[in-house]
């Protein structure tokens, strides 16, 4: 028998927000094999950011670092993961975890550069 296709909220599993992460759960994070044509290190900064609330992102950017991660790799157009996450509308708690890391973006290095031949 062949169940009807699950549309909307349906599909989603509901978020839990008051779940404790230890930091064991969160190493787990950087150990995921990415698809065959992304990053290993962007693949591993996507599935955080897109799983964890910004607190734990913090928590795990730390790990990501301690481990050797890339915190500026970069895709074959070379956009980093900061340029992606810096379009989105409510990603401004997750922009400053990974700048106070030291990423940086190629969209947004050019953005500051523009702002800053605009004010001189």
């Amino acid at each position: 028998m062949k169940q009807e296709k699950k549309v909307g909220t349906q599909r989603t599993q509901k978020a839990t927000r008051d779940e404790e992460w230890s930091d064991e759960r969160l190493k787990a994070g950087l150990d995921v094999l990415p698809p065959e044509d992304l990053p290993h290190d962007y693949n591993i900064l996507l599935r955080a950011y897109r799983g964890m609330t910004a607190e734990l992102f913090a928590r795990f950017i730390v790990l990501y670092a301690d481990a050797g991660h890339d915190i500026n790799v970069s895709l074959k157009d070379g956009s980093t993961f900061l340029d992606l996450v810096s379009r989105h509308r409510k990603s401004s708690k997750y922009v400053e975890i990974l700048k106070q890391a030291g990423a940086s973006g190629s969209a947004v290095d050019a953005c500051r550069n523009l702002d800053s031949q605009k004010s001189g």
